[in-house]
């Protein structure tokens, strides 16, 4: 009896040294045992691990893809026209044992922080050696992959491996906006004045085209209108000399017609005339001089 009561506690304290020795590391993350501080196993596979109780401890580390945003920054690209950024960046443990030696104690808080030292010294090295318009534009992968693998030489120090460097936002700061926006009203304004200016002076010169156009037009018009009229007055007359040549008596009884045609009309004034004139041969007789002889 007196020996099991000596059995049990030595029972207890193997079993409770047996599960002191062991440790087991998540799929999820990287191990490494420390002896007084000093690095003497590292574990990187998942599963069970073993240790020396009470000499050795265990500090593990996420070995997952890690997250760290930058806090927007202002930064002065080469015109001088300042910028305020939003970035982010992935990175992941690769080196536990120089990341020990980099982070201490301070562990993955203590490398966010250096590495958002490092983001932000990229970030102003990169953006301030290119034009607002090249860090505005849809067409900056180049720029964050610099920023990246600028990051990623001086993390390489920390055992950390940067995966990527994105920038989110880029925008004026928000006391120069309404100076912009002033800036860009009043380009767009003189734009439309010079826009409308320009209009103006083609709608002048197009007018002025077709108003020469149509006198030139009218002009001509009334050459030829003239040059037919006398063809055609003094084809009229070779017609007349013609008839009086071949008929005369014919000729003088149109040409009596026609006056009377033009002459008694129902808006014409009154008449004054003697009834013996020969005006009115051929209403007295339809033999004209004949008849008064």
């Amino acid at each position: 009896m007196r020996r099991t009561t000596y059995l049990i506690p030595v029972v207890v304290a193997v079993v409770a040294l047996a599960l002191s020795s062991m440790f087991i590391v998540d799929e999820r993350q990287k191990a490494l045992v420390l002896q007084f501080g000093r690095v003497v196993q590292i574990k990187e596979d998942p599963g069970l691990g073993f240790k020396i109780p009470l000499f050795q401890d265990v500090v593990r580390y996420d070995d997952r893809i890690l997250s760290i945003d930058v806090d927007p920054l202002e930064v002065t690209p080469l015109d001088d026209r300042r910028l305020v950024v939003d970035a982010f960046a992935r990175y992941r443990i690769a080196d536990l044992e120089r990341f020990r030696q980099a982070v201490g104690l301070g562990g993955e808080v203590s490398a966010a922080n250096r590495m958002d030292g490092i983001l932000r010294d990229q970030l102003r090295a990169t953006l301030g050696s290119v034009s607002s318009n090249d860090i505005l534009s849809s067409d900056r992968l180049a720029l964050m992959l610099q920023i990246r693998n600028g990051a990623a030489e001086e993390a390489e120090a920390l055992g950390i491996s940067v995966v990527d460097v994105r920038l989110k936002r880029t925008d004026l700061p928000r006391e120069n906006l309404e100076a912009t926006f002033e800036r860009m009203r009043a380009e767009r304004v003189r734009e439309a004045t010079d826009e409308r200016a320009r209009g103006r002076e083609a709608a002048q010169r197009i007018t002025a085209q077709a108003d020469r156009t149509v006198v030139e037009l009218v002009s001509d018009a009334a050459r030829q209108s003239e040059i037919i009229r006398g063809e055609a007055d003094a084809e009229r007359e070779r017609v007349f000399a013609n008839a009086f040549g071949a008929d005369p008596e014919f000729f003088e009884f149109y040409r009596s017609m026609t006056a009377y045609q033009r002459s008694l009309r129902g808006n014409n004034s009154t008449m004054v005339l003697s009834p013996d004139s020969e005006f009115f041969n051929y209403l007295r007789s339809d033999t004209g001089a004949s008849a008064s002889e």
